[in-house]
């Protein structure tokens, strides 16, 4: 019987590295951020800014809340304390209920104190609010 010479070459191409269980974390991680950036919410007030001479138009058959630049706050033609908005437009609100509440913000004006009267005239019992630029 002859005996065959096993090839050293032959031995050699079965070493390597297994790349099989990198890719499987891989896909894992590629999964794992697919699923988790589905419940990211970004939070936030879409605002559509109209002109101002849609103001003139809405005040006859609205409720105007207006706000300088400085952050004074003008309600009903009176300048009123930041805090008393929602008082102002319970009692507005009962005199007109169907009427809408316009907020009518300087440029300049803060926006700290925009949203802080639009989450007042909600409060108020007002949830049709609208945002405009005043005339400046």
């Amino acid at each position: 019987m002859r005996l065959r010479k096993h090839n050293a070459a032959h031995f050699e191409d079965s070493t390597g590295i297994d790349l099989a269980p990198m890719l499987d974390f891989v896909l894992n991680l590629l999964i794992f951020f697919i699923i988790t950036a589905v419940f990211l919410k970004e939070f936030g007030i879409t605002v559509s800014r109209p002109n101002s001479s849609n103001v003139e138009k809405k005040e006859s058959t609205s409720i105007v809340i207006n706000i300088g630049a400085d952050g004074q706050v003008i309600v009903d033609h009176k300048i009123i304390d930041q805090r008393s908005v929602r008082a102002n437009i319970e009692r507005l609100h009962s005199q007109r209920p169907d009427d809408p509440v316009v907020v009518a913000a300087d440029q300049a004006a803060p926006t700290g104190i925009l949203v802080d009267v639009i989450d007042q005239a909600r409060q108020g019992g007002v949830q049709n609010v609208s945002i405009a630029a005043s005339k400046s």
